[in-house]
């Protein structure tokens, strides 16, 4: 399985990094920091060009280059790209935001939580969910 983080926190990527850790299955993951990194990654550009097809990104939305919701409109309006599901994981709660999200086709909304063992537990239920219980598009 292979599973795309974008975010620009470093501190958020390493506790993601770890709860997959804890995954049962094996799951690659690659990481890009910023939107326009994230879409090279996607579209296989530049360094990307051998980049792996993600099975699931793990998207923020405050993003420098471009933000979240722009990464999140090129992946969901592109043939190439609509099936992958985005998993939009951000400090945000916003009503807007969360309409914003799901108005472009975002599969998921979730709130990062901001205790260690609930943020855990988030991503836990992600695995499960997304790579035990959904049925994915083949790459």
């Amino acid at each position: 399985m292979e599973l795309l983080i974008v975010d620009d926190n470093p501190a958020d990527v390493r506790l993601a990094q770890e709860a997959i850790k804890m995954w049962d299955k094996p799951v690659r993951v690659s990481v890009v920091w910023d939107g326009e990194e994230a879409l090279e990654f996607l579209e296989r550009r530049g360094e990307y060009a051998q980049a792996p097809r993600p099975d699931l990104v793990l998207l923020d939305l405050n993003l420098p280059r471009k933000t979240g919701r722009e990464v999140l409109d090129v992946i969901k309006n592109d043939d190439n790209l609509k099936q992958i599901p985005v998993v939009v994981m951000t400090t945000s709660n916003a009503q807007a935001d969360i309409e914003s999200v799901y108005g472009s086709h975002g599969n998921c909304f979730i709130t990062k939580a901001s205790q260690l063992n609930d943020f855990l537990d988030t991503m836990q239920t992600i695995y499960k969910f997304w790579f035990e219980s959904a049925e994915l598009p083949e790459n």
